[in-house]
């Protein structure tokens, strides 16, 4: 049996804000307008058998706001950033210019005492993985947009420097059908998305 698992992405706290490492802010009032806005197309997806979610604030709340009521998945957090959490690129650029150069150069680094790329794609991997098919077909989890653009990268087994050119932008939706260590990406459009999975 094939699972189809869709990721959403959180909706984002205001554009105006900078985006930070491992950002446990929760969803304002903006990125709840959002939501409410997407609500329409992305409902239906709470149909799937299984919803999940990303420990993260944003979230929780997007998922709840989405009305899929998920359970929180750890293996969906957020690259442990170490020391460099809470930080914004330009800002861990600034303290440590050499370590950062280092870090984005090679997937298997933790100049920051955290989590490599790597072993952040393989975790999010295999949480993928390891979704049972037993439960059901369809799939739904919400998660941060680099949690997103980790499992897109180990489902098409692509390079880890992949990573840094996939763009997923808040309240999208990204598609894989397959089952473990067999994935493919899906692209739906939004409306035939939602009358699919009803």
């Amino acid at each position: 049996m094939q699972l189809r698992v869709t990721f959403v992405a959180a909706a984002r706290s205001s554009p105006l804000l900078a985006e930070r490492f491992e950002d446990d802010r929760p969803l304002d009032q903006a990125g709840w307008d959002e939501v409410q806005r997407a609500a329409p197309i992305l409902l239906p997806l709470a149909a799937a058998e299984l919803r999940y979610c990303s420990p993260t604030p944003r979230s929780r709340t997007t998922g709840d706001g989405l009305g899929y009521t998920p359970l929180v998945q750890l293996a969906l957090r957020d690259c442990d950033m170490g020391r460099w959490r809470g930080l914004t690129l330009g800002e861990a650029m600034a303290r440590e210019p050499a370590l950062v150069d280092a870090w984005l150069a090679d997937p298997r680094s933790t100049p920051h005492g955290g989590e490599s790329l790597l072993s952040f794609i393989a975790r999010v991997g295999g949480w993928l993985d390891t979704r049972p098919v037993e439960d059901g077909g369809r799939i739904v989890a919400v998660a941060e947009p680099s949690v997103i653009r980790a499992a897109l990268v180990y489902a098409l087994k692509a390079p880890p420097s992949t990573y840094w050119n996939l763009d997923v932008r808040p309240l999208s939706t990204t598609t894989v059908v397959g089952s473990a260590g067999r994935w493919n990406l899906r692209f739906d459009g939004a409306a035939v998305q939602s009358r699919r999975v009803v």
